[in-house]
């Protein structure tokens, strides 16, 4: 059932992004396309409701759970970036405006130096909304697959670290 929530919330949100710019750029209207693109932390909020909701009817952890708290960490720290990504293709491709130049050498080392705090907002989100289960539901057997995605949420972090580190080291170079 949660993996379904998962699902539906990621489906929901590209479902109000492309809807929140079709009404800015499609229908022309500005202020009713940011309220529908506003929607995403309404979303994100769902999903921990039913998350919780599992938990608190007895359901026992599973990878489904931890996963949960990764894709709500991962949309706050995220959602406006990939917003605006979707935002300027679409803006290309209605009226024609530029795309965002691709950055290279120290200036794509900055960018990846910057994902690495957006990883570790992520991460951050994760680990308290994990460490927030394990405080409402307890610790036990029940609640041991969460405890589990800690080291899954330093191995994320450790990637993205992993990745900023080989842009600095050879930078990327103009095409």
């Amino acid at each position: 059932m949660l993996i379904a929530a998962v699902i539906a919330c990621e489906v929901g949100f590209w479902v109000a992004v492309v809807a929140g710019l079709a009404l800015r750029y499609v229908a022309g209207r500005p202020r009713a396309g940011a309220l529908v693109l506003g929607t995403a932390p309404v979303i994100d909020a769902a999903l921990l409701a039913a998350t919780a909701l599992d938990l608190a009817r007895g359901g026992r952890a599973d990878w489904m759970h931890g996963l949960a708290a990764l894709y709500i960490g991962v949309s706050l720290a995220y959602g406006r970036r990939m917003v605006g990504w979707a935002d300027s293709r679409f803006a290309h491709r209605r009226h024609g405006r530029p795309l965002p130049t691709r950055p290279t050498g120290w200036a794509y080392t900055r960018a990846c130096w910057a994902d690495v705090l957006r990883t570790l907002l992520a991460v951050a989100i994760a680990a308290a909304i994990v460490g927030a289960f394990l405080l409402a539901f307890g610790t036990g057997s029940r609640t041991e697959a969460l405890v589990g995605w800690l080291p899954v949420l330093g191995v994320v972090l450790g990637i993205e670290v992993l990745w900023a580190v080989s842009y600095t080291v050879w930078p990327r170079r103009a095409g």
